[in-house]
């Protein structure tokens, strides 16, 4: 075998721990296996039919055919502005799309973070943020908040001896489905002002809060012009089109200039398709997402109870938003088991009782699991079913 010599910043990079598990319960699928995957973050439902219909028009008539600007068409970027409510008057100049939210963060870090520069988070954190910060060659340094929901909270942040270049917070919380009040961003907002930080809000669940929850957008309780404040979001999950590649950045017209000039060497611009299916999807009424979230809801409201059942398995804050549920395992279940780790675990629950769990060590908890409830209710049923046996056992 040729050995192949990669660069450092490469082999310091953990593969997605939610994608392998994932993958792997594809493929038990694929043999003939009966797999309930809740392990990844993907709505069930399809693109809804309007949003399909605008693409399908934007190929029949040439609009797909060719590069667009690298932030984007000058139409989503206005209706993203539009469409976001905001103490600003945002415009088109504020706004970049980009090819996910996951290249939004990932082209942030790259224009924000330096060698060896902090990047302060609470966990359990979304997977990908910690690589990415490894790849903009920075320092990432998660917070572990002593509430019972995981919230930063300024408290935690005033007792570091350091100031972090960025803080991101990520509200609804993956894996934790937490939603910050108002009055908790307004606090995270007034430190960073004071400490001249970057705050970098990832608002992709926003749409999907449940049992009357309160959503405050950061845009409604502070401006980004000329400020350090950004917001990340996108269609994936509100409008159930992971599959379309669709994300953006609203900041201070200075910043999203220097993302156009990073996105210029990377994307060249987001697929031309995606972009009109999501100025249709921004542009459309709510009926869609509206009942998506009403089903999610419904999931939740379902599923909660009946996971507090399982013996071994220990529980917060029921969920307000996003759509998982987080949960700490009996350390005495481990010993039973002979497991060293949570990873471990789900291996283990995924190939005796085909469903498909993310572990806590890929979100910076070892120790707990995250369940998805983006599944049809009997599914979730039957996966409740298998995971109780196995707790039992």
């Amino acid at each position: 075998m040729r050995n192949y010599v990669f660069a450092k910043r490469v082999n310091s990079i953990t593969p997605s721990p939610t994608l392998a598990m994932n993958a792997r319960a594809q493929q038990l699928a694929s043999q003939g296996h009966a797999v309930i995957n809740l392990s990844v973050g993907e709505p069930d439902f399809t693109t809804p039919k309007f949003i399909d219909d605008a693409a399908k028009k934007a190929i029949d008539t040439g609009l797909a055919s060719f590069y667009t600007p690298t932030l984007g068409i000058k139409e989503l970027r206005t209706a993203v502005a539009n469409h976001e409510s905001s103490i600003d008057h945002l415009q088109a100049a504020n706004v970049a799309v980009t090819a996910s939210a996951k290249l939004a963060l990932y082209a942030l870090m790259q224009i924000l973070v330096s060698d060896g520069e902090k990047v302060v988070i609470a966990a359990p954190y979304w997977v990908s943020y910690q690589e990415q910060v490894k790849l903009a060659q920075g320092e990432f340094y998660p917070i572990l908040p002593h509430n019972p929901d995981f919230k930063l909270t300024t408290a935690e942040l005033e007792k570091l001896d350091f100031i972090p270049k960025v803080v991101i917070v990520n509200n609804p919380t993956n894996p934790t489905g937490a939603v910050y009040s108002a009055t908790e961003m307004q606090s995270l907002i007034k430190w960073a002002n004071i400490n001249d930080a970057f705050l970098i809000v990832d608002e992709i669940y926003d749409k999907l809060v449940y049992n009357k929850t309160t959503f405050t957008s950061v845009l409604k309780l502070a401006s980004i012009k000329n400020q350090k404040l950004i917001v990340v979001n996108g269609v994936s999950k509100a409008y159930a089109m992971t599959g379309w590649r669709i994300g953006w950045v609203l900041a201070d017209e200075q910043i999203i200039t220097q993302l156009g000039i990073v996105l210029d060497h990377i994307t060249s611009n987001p697929a031309a398709v995606s972009q009109y299916a999501a100025l249709a999807a921004v542009n459309g009424d709510n009926t869609s997402v509206n009942q998506m979230k009403q089903q999610f809801e419904k999931r939740l409201n379902a599923t909660w109870p009946q996971l507090t059942e399982i013996p071994g398995l220990i529980f917060g804050a029921k969920p307000q938003g996003a759509f998982y549920c987080f949960m700490k395992v009996d350390p005495k279940v481990l010993e039973r088991k002979v497991m060293k780790n949570t990873t471990e675990l789900t291996l283990d629950i995924l190939e005796k009782k085909q469903v498909a769990l993310a572990a806590g060590e890929g979100f910076g908890l070892p120790g707990f699991l995250r369940l998805s409830y983006a599944k049809k209710q009997d599914q979730i049923n039957e996966a409740i079913k298998r995971l109780k046996a196995y707790f039992s056992e």
